[in-house]
């Protein structure tokens, strides 16, 4: 059984810092591309960004390039999303997403597995 499991949300002030965690069990997760979605309220869910099954080759939003930084660990199953400078418009449930290919992952219906998600709420 596959599993994704966010961490990391919370509450941060406007230009704050938080870093996300999701820990994947049941694949083989050095096979996977991975990435990361998120979903504000009346909203659709939303691409941020996503990393290679490597590591090597990473692909990110035009809305959080230079601020977030994607990576992962493939001997810990873990990747990592670090946001700086938080934006209130960043506020959002985050999800972990696993595909594929890195060209799959990021769009939702490419997306395989999910995370059940973790709430982020930039206060301005």
């Amino acid at each position: 059984q596959v599993q994704l499991v966010e961490s990391g949300g919370g509450l941060v002030q406007a230009g704050g810092s938080l870093r996300l965690s999701c820990a994947a069990s049941g694949l083989t997760f050095s096979s996977y591309a991975m990435s990361w979605f998120r979903q504000a309220p009346g909203s659709e869910r939303e691409f941020v960004v996503s990393i290679s099954s490597g590591g090597g080759s990473t692909y990110y939003a035009d809305s959080v390039k230079g601020r977030f930084t994607i990576s992962r660990d493939n001997v810990k199953n873990m990747q990592y999303l670090q946001m700086n400078s938080l934006k209130p418009e960043d506020t959002a449930v985050y999800y972990c997403a696993a595909g594929r290919s890195t060209i799959l992952v990021r769009t939702p219906k490419g997306a395989l597995y999910w995370g059940q998600g973790t709430q982020v709420t930039v206060s301005s």
